[in-house]
């Protein structure tokens, strides 16, 4: 029933208060009674909002990363996108899942338990299809994993329990492990039915095809570190990890990355006729000569100009200026 009067109501109830139908002593005493907020004790919130808002930081963190890896991986685009984060009861999680679906039950060290990441099973099964080499589609009738898609549905489930660990560092260093996988949520019993669960729910869009990847996390999992769930904790967290050190950690890494230098020694344009017939010993005239500057491309920009010559028995290029930004098209 809408809580908004409409006028008609308003006018009945302004009639009624004025000849004595309804004494405005009784509705402030029933508007006092609806303040109490109902409480249920089979079901009580243990997370805060606080902490829920943390958990929607770093899962919205996750749904990007995991899109990143996705399309990746299967080599088409992949939007993930996180939907809400909730809290139930464990026996309402498993009656909310079809039967059969894709459990992935998994462990966080350091922290003690299980926690479950259940993929719809036309989701799954359009992963699996386009892993073993069709084109995606999703199963007109759901069934039972077999042996063989078992096997590549655990190790795509572990890589996608891996990038867990990105979201998760500013707060704990978490150490995502694959337990096993079942299809059955009836056979699943990881706590008590009236165990209150964190339930993560992500959208995941593949072309035509639409599914859930639902992460339920006990909350005697999360118990140990609900006091560093808090948005304040985890950005000053985040933070601080841009100190000195990881600075040059990262410095040291990019330093180490290996990046294409190539030098162009002329251009020419020629007919397809000419390129068939090329044979070794042919030559091909270029429109440079060894006394002009060369162009030294890094990756595919063009960074330096230098002259060619031979140093150390080894045709070499000798860099003669740099090529600033706003005069790469030179």
């Amino acid at each position: 029933m809408s809580e908004v009067l409409s006028q008609n109501e308003i006018d009945a109830l302004l009639s009624a208060l004025s000849d004595g139908s309804i004494d405005a002593n009784v509705l402030k005493e029933e508007e006092i009674k609806n303040k109490v907020k109902v409480y249920d004790f089979r079901r009580p919130n243990k997370f805060s909002k606080d902490q829920i808002h943390t958990l929607q930081v770093i899962y919205e963190n996750y749904s990007r990363t995991l899109g990143t890896y996705l399309s990746g991986q299967l080599r088409v685009p992949v939007q993930v996108e996180l939907l809400s984060v909730e809290q139930l009861t464990y026996e309402e999680f498993i009656r909310s899942i079809p039967n059969p679906t894709i459990l992935n039950i998994f462990s966080l060290y350091p922290l003690q338990g299980s926690a479950i990441m259940e993929i719809n099973p036309n989701l799954g099964f359009a992963f699996l299809d386009r892993l073993l080499g069709g084109p995606g589609y999703a199963l007109a009738k759901i069934r039972a994993l077999t042996e063989i898609e078992q096997t590549v549905m655990e190790r795509i489930s572990q890589r996608m329990l891996d990038y867990l660990q990105e979201p998760w560092e500013s707060i704990i260093q978490l150490e995502p492990s694959l337990d096993r996988v079942e299809t059955n949520p009836q056979f699943t019993q990881l706590v008590s039915p009236t165990e209150i669960m964190i339930i993560v729910s992500l959208e995941a869009r593949m072309a035509d095809v639409v599914g859930m990847i639902n992460i339920c996390i006990p909350f005697l999992v999360l118990e140990p570190i609900l006091d560093k769930l808090n948005v304040h904790y985890y950005y000053s967290t985040a933070t601080q990890d841009k100190s000195p050190e990881n600075i040059a950690a990262i410095k040291r890494k990019l330093e180490n990355t290996q990046i294409p230098v190539k030098v162009i020694l002329g251009r020419n344009i020629i007919t397809v006729r000419d390129l068939l017939a090329l044979s070794v010993g042919d030559a091909i005239s270029l429109d440079k000569n060894i006394n002009q500057e060369l162009e030294v491309v890094i990756g595919n920009r063009t960074k330096f100009i230098g002259t060619p010559g031979i140093f150390a028995n080894k045709f070499s290029i000798q860099v003669s200026r740099i090529v600033e930004e706003e005069s790469e098209n030179e």
